[in-house]
């Protein structure tokens, strides 16, 4: 089907991200308004896809009919564990067999780079992606569900047990083995990433004198990235993260809470945050341990 049309597919090129980003936004929504829950994505400047293409160029590619961007995907890796960030085709484009070749060389990015395990996040109602995915040996693992709230909603419990800190005063070495422990990789770029991220702020976790976590908040109120050392600390970190939230001024708070983090999904209902949408993990293992880990957003992990 692909070779039928005037289809170019490439490496992407830093000038081809302001057009990918407006076409996944418009993609999102195509998908999000058919299954009945309304526009969710607006465009937004691609600042980790260029972080990204700067760090390993081999991941994003693009395709083009003519002068048409219609498809994009995008993929990264740090040690063994490769991430299809994003893989979307233009709505009038779809069905001609576009996603499939993208993917195909996303898939090569993971295989060039020996990579043991793969993942994604996708919508939980987005039944033909996730058949693609499934062809490639990549099976849902672990539901994941956006909630959202307005702040004055949640009543704060800041955990006795944890003391955020500045980012910056933590130690690397031991928030690398923080992100071993809940994902299975250090991923120390993607922190340096997040520290000239002007709309983020980071903190570190600590228990008495131990550095037990950190988390990120996001201007806006978001959560995430949020990992910690052991399961019983999440939800401690959770509410932390929440009281941060709140002190800064933010009108909505946000997260993306595994399903298998039960006291945190228990958190968020107790503060009355609603589930604004089903997502889901889909791997080719059992990487990482959900119950220590909040992702950023589904592109980030």
């Amino acid at each position: 089907m692909v070779s039928a049309m005037a289809l170019i597919l490439r490496r992407a090129r830093e000038a081809d991200l302001e057009r990918a980003d407006e076409l996944v936004s418009r993609s999102i929504n195509d998908i999000t308004q058919r299954h009945g829950f309304g526009p969710f994505a607006t465009p937004s400047p691609p600042s980790f896809q260029a972080f990204s293409l700067r760090d390993d160029p081999e991941g994003l590619w693009a395709a083009e009919d003519g002068d048409a961007l219609v498809g994009f995907a995008f993929s990264w890796v740090c040690g063994d564990l490769w991430f299809l960030a994003q893989l979307f085709v233009s709505p009038d484009h779809q069905s001609a067999g576009i996603g499939a070749e993208l993917l195909k060389r996303t898939v090569a990015h993971a295989d060039a780079n020996g990579c043991a395990h793969r993942a994604l996040i996708t919508f939980t109602f987005n039944r033909v992606s996730q058949g693609l995915y499934m062809r490639h040996g990549l099976f849902p693992t672990v539901p994941i569900y956006f909630f959202a709230c307005e702040t004055e909603r949640v009543r704060p419990r800041p955990s006795a047990r944890l003391r955020p800190e500045p980012l910056e005063n933590t130690p690397v070495p031991i928030r690398e083995e923080i992100d071993r422990r809940a994902v299975g990789v250090p991923r120390e770029k993607h922190h340096k990433y997040l520290k000239d991220d002007p709309n983020s702020d980071g903190f570190g976790l600590f228990s008495k004198t131990e550095y037990v976590g950190y988390v990120y908040l996001s201007k806006a109120g978001h959560i995430g990235p949020l990992a910690v050392s052991q399961d019983d600390l999440l939800r401690d970190a959770f509410e932390t993260a929440l009281a941060l939230a709140l002190d800064g001024g933010t009108n909505q708070v946000s997260a993306f809470l595994p399903g298998t983090a039960k006291s945190v999904m228990a958190a968020a209902v107790e503060h009355r945050m609603r589930i604004t949408l089903p997502m889901v993990l889909m791997a080719n293992d059992d990487f990482g341990q959900w119950t220590r880990y909040l992702p950023r957003n589904p592109g980030f992990m």
